[in-house]
């Protein structure tokens, strides 16, 4: 059964076509008050908060504040590891690196983490992560086999896997920081392949990179490093538009 924030992102994506998120990392958070303001005027959907080597919890719980005293979108946590839960959030992806070589990111950290989940409240929402191309530091820290993006069909198989298992978000990551986003051919077969909702992050930085991956199938657009690149949060608007402009395409309104 979903829960508040989860609901909230499924009646989104039913209105919208296609959403945008905004992942912030603790450990360069840049002018929060700033960005959340810019973000929730340009229509991005929710904020995540982690990094691949964001470690300490401090961190999250600062920057969760500050976006709650200066926006009114949900906050979920983005983990990287278990001094990522953190009180404060509305949320946390509770998420599966399937293709981890080491059954601690499948299974172990998760299991571990659970119980102080569930003391602090927060909404956990079953998500599949699945690392592919390049992987960036999460990739090196998650010790992930990356499917090679010009084998789409090994995504599709381990997005197809996580739907029987019942996750209820399938997360694509190209990396923090990578150079170019994942190919639309790969991100439309594996839509051809599950229904689950499907979230594309990693390398998208222009409106056109947005609108090109939401139209091959992506439900959810996640950015980060173009804002802390370029400190532009006027950035915000055209990623939003270019997402929504992408399922839009999709859904052929």
């Amino acid at each position: 059964m979903p829960g508040r924030v989860e609901a909230y992102l499924l009646k989104a994506l039913g209105e919208e076509g296609a959403l945008h998120l905004l992942l912030i990392d603790p450990e360069k958070p840049g002018d929060v008050a700033g960005v959340a303001k810019a973000a929730q005027e340009a229509g991005t959907a929710a904020f995540l908060v982690g990094g691949s080597t964001a470690v300490a919890t401090p961190q999250y719980v600062d920057v969760t504040d500050r976006l709650k005293r200066n926006a009114e979108l949900p906050v979920i946590i983005f983990p990287c590891n278990l001094p990522s839960i953190a009180p404060g959030a509305d949320a946390i992806l509770f998420m599966s690196l399937l293709n981890s070589s080491t059954p601690y990111f499948i299974v172990g950290a998760q299991a571990l983490g659970i119980p102080l989940i569930r003391r602090m409240g927060l909404e956990a929402i079953p998500t599949a992560y699945i690392v592919i191309g390049e992987g960036g530091s999460v990739g090196f820290v998650g010790e992930a086999r990356a499917i090679p993006v010009e084998h789409p069909e090994l995504a599709a198989m381990y997005s197809m896997a996580a739907e029987a298992f019942g996750f209820r978000l399938i997360y694509l990551e190209g990396g923090s920081g990578v150079r170019n986003p994942l190919p639309a051919k790969l991100v439309s077969t594996v839509r051809r392949a599950v229904n689950t909702p499907l979230m594309v992050g990693g390398g998208v930085r222009t409106g056109a990179q947005a609108q090109e991956a939401a139209a091959a199938g992506a439900d959810i657009i996640v950015t980060g490093n173009v804002i802390e690149e370029t400190g532009d949060p006027s950035r915000l608007a055209e990623l939003v538009a270019g997402a929504k402009r992408g399922g839009r395409e999709r859904a052929g309104r």
